[in-house]
C-alpha cells in the first residue's frame, strides 16, 4: 500500500491554477492519476487533444467542467465522471464562475502518439502543436504550431495565462 496526501504533491506548470501529479507519488505503473483545480477560465490540457493508446476519465468533484469534442460542448457537473476512448478529442475547461476540482485517470500508463491541436494565428487554422520548455524561461512552456513555428500559447508558475501569446 501507498498513501499521499494530495496537498503534499508538488504543482505542476499547467493551464490549470493545481494540477498534482499522483502518479509517481503512489508508484503506479499501470495507470496515471492527476488532481486538478481549476479556476474560472482554466483547462486541464495545454491544447485539444487525444492519446493513441490511453484512455481518460475524468470524475468531477466540485464545480462544473466543460468538455469541447467533436460533437460539441459537454458539461459535466458535480459528482459525475467523463470517459473518453482512445484517439477521441478532448479539452477540458472551467467555463463557469466557481473553481472545479477533478480527478483525472488514465489507463494505461502510457499516452502512445498523441494529437494536441491549438489555433494558429499565422497559418489561420487548428493546427498540431509542440510543447517545451522556454529556452528563455525555465519556469514557462510554450506552445508552437509544427507547421510554421509560430508560437500559440505560453503558460508560467503561477500565472496561467496562455491561450494567447
Amino acid at each position: 500500500m501507498k498513501r499521499v496526501r494530495v496537498d503534499d504533491v508538488e504543482n505542476s506548470l499547467q493551464p490549470a491554477a493545481v494540477m498534482r501529479p499522483l502518479t509517481d507519488a503512489l508508484g503506479l505503473t499501470d495507470m496515471a492519476v492527476n488532481y486538478y483545480e481549476l479556476e474560472p477560465g482554466d483547462s486541464f490540457a495545454f491544447a485539444y487533444h487525444s492519446h493513441g493508446v490511453q484512455e481518460e476519465a475524468f470524475y468531477v468533484i466540485s464545480g462544473t467542467a466543460t468538455f469541447e469534442t467533436e460533437e460539441g460542448p459537454v458539461e459535466v457537473g458535480e459528482n459525475e465522471v467523463v470517459r473518453f476512448d482512445r484517439g477521441e478529442l478532448q479539452r477540458g475547461w472551467n467555463r463557469g464562475d466557481e473553481p472545479v476540482r477533478a480527478l483525472a485517470l488514465g489507463a494505461p500508463l502510457e499516452y502512445g502518439t498523441q494529437e494536441k491541436l491549438r489555433y494558429c494565428a499565422a497559418c489561420d487554422a487548428e493546427t498540431d502543436t509542440d510543447l517545451h520548455t522556454a529556452p528563455d524561461e525555465d519556469d514557462a512552456v510554450v506552445a508552437e504550431c509544427v507547421e510554421c513555428g509560430a508560437e500559440t500559447g505560453r503558460w508560467y508558475r503561477g500565472s496561467m495565462d496562455g491561450e494567447v501569446p
